[in-house]
């Protein structure tokens, strides 16, 4: 496992967990909150950010971290998933072509997204790691249509490099410059994805993100094609989980060489009243790949209705030390918007914390 890597001039310590930041911002979080919470770094999306408010107002208020005022590491996804998802779900969206992915999106003209398009949004909004656009098949999709997924993602990385290059030398600057990492498709066929991971790994790019669906249809982590991705990339090089995932499951993957993650669970659990709790001490709990060392609480039960407790015992976080189980269950119940406030950190500290121990057990 690698410990650290370098872009634009910053050290980001991994293995690391982002946040999901959609629409560059957190839900009810402010950049102090974030920043308390231990949170290093987020993941921003240049499909949403490139409609609205639109890449180029970013690029004037000089990019992403000034525009949030955020001054830690951000990636920006490609937004390809998203794209797509609204595709496979509806013809009236869009189709994907070679060039690109044509988008209908509402309210403007059609739009065609093309690697060069998304590798230059990606550039306006100045992140420090860029992904560049992948095509992901449906989850029902043929093996036919996946087959076609991996000639599409491997010729649109090859784009996306190319123009990541051009980009780099117009702007003169070479050496503390942003990362650009490659997404492996080939859904459950084993030969697709070992072809498309070596098929990237011969263009050569910084890191190689896991893509498509991590999760089985039982809804577990599918950890055959997670180390089969991770098999078949450069041991040194830094590898991406995209979307994984729960504490656990995080912790399995790092032992499978992969070193950043991301995921909206610990944020959207914070606003549906599920907060996660650690079960013991966590600088005692020694294998994080077991689901037994935290638990999940409710606090829109009336059972907290009266209890004074803090969240988590065992957590330092803002809402912690500040408030009581009692008070936040109020605050839900009243519909007050500091709920999902103080939870959110809560949430996100306790993510930081196990990534923490994570490190320390190396």
């Amino acid at each position: 496992m690698i410990k650290f890597i370098r872009a634009n001039g910053k050290l980001i310590s991994t293995p690391a967990f982002f946040p999901d930041a959609t629409r560059a911002v957190i839900k009810s979080l402010t950049p102090h909150d974030l920043a308390d919470a231990g949170v290093e770094g987020i993941v921003i999306n240049t499909y949403h950010l490139l409609f609205t408010p639109g890449s180029k107002i970013i690029k004037k208020a000089g990019g992403a971290h000034k525009f949030m005022n955020f001054k830690g590491h951000i990636i920006s996804d490609s937004g390809g998933f998203q794209m797509l998802s609204l595709i496979h779900k509806s013809k009236k969206f869009g189709k994907i072509t070679d060039k690109g992915i044509k988008l209908t999106y509402p309210g403007f003209k059609e739009v065609l997204f093309t690697p060069e398009k998304c590798i230059d949004a990606q550039f306006d909004l100045g992140s420090d790691i860029m992904i560049c656009l992948d095509d992901c098949p449906g989850i029902d999709a043929s093996k036919k249509e996946i087959d076609e997924s991996v000639e599409r993602t491997v010729k649109w990385a090859e784009r996306c490099k190319k123009r990541f290059q051009e980009n780099l030398n117009k702007n003169g600057n070479s050496t503390n410059r942003p990362l650009l990492f490659a997404v492996v498709q080939g859904g459950s066929y084993t030969a697709l994805r070992v072809n498309c991971a070596k098929a990237l790994v011969k263009l050569s790019f910084d890191g190689y993100a896991f893509g498509g669906w991590p999760m089985t249809r039982k809804n577990e982590l599918d950890i055959k094609f997670l180390k089969l991705v991770s098999d078949n990339t450069p041991k040194n090089s830094a590898k991406y989980a995209l979307g994984v995932g729960k504490p656990e499951e995080i912790a399995k993957c790092v032992k499978m060489g992969y070193s950043i993650f991301d995921c909206v669970l610990p944020t959207r659990d914070a606003r549906h009243k599920r907060l996660y709790v650690f079960n013991k001490n966590p600088s005692k709990t020694k294998d994080l790949t077991k689901r037994s060392f935290y638990g999940y609480l409710d606090l829109g039960k009336t059972m907290y209705s009266n209890n004074k407790g803090p969240i988590d015992k065992y957590c330092s976080c803002y809402a912690c030390k500040h408030y009581t189980r009692s008070y936040i269950h109020h605050l839900f119940k009243i519909k007050d918007s500091l709920a999902h406030r103080l939870c959110t950190i809560h949430n996100v500290y306790m993510y930081t914390t196990v990534i923490k121990r994570i490190r320390e057990l190396g």
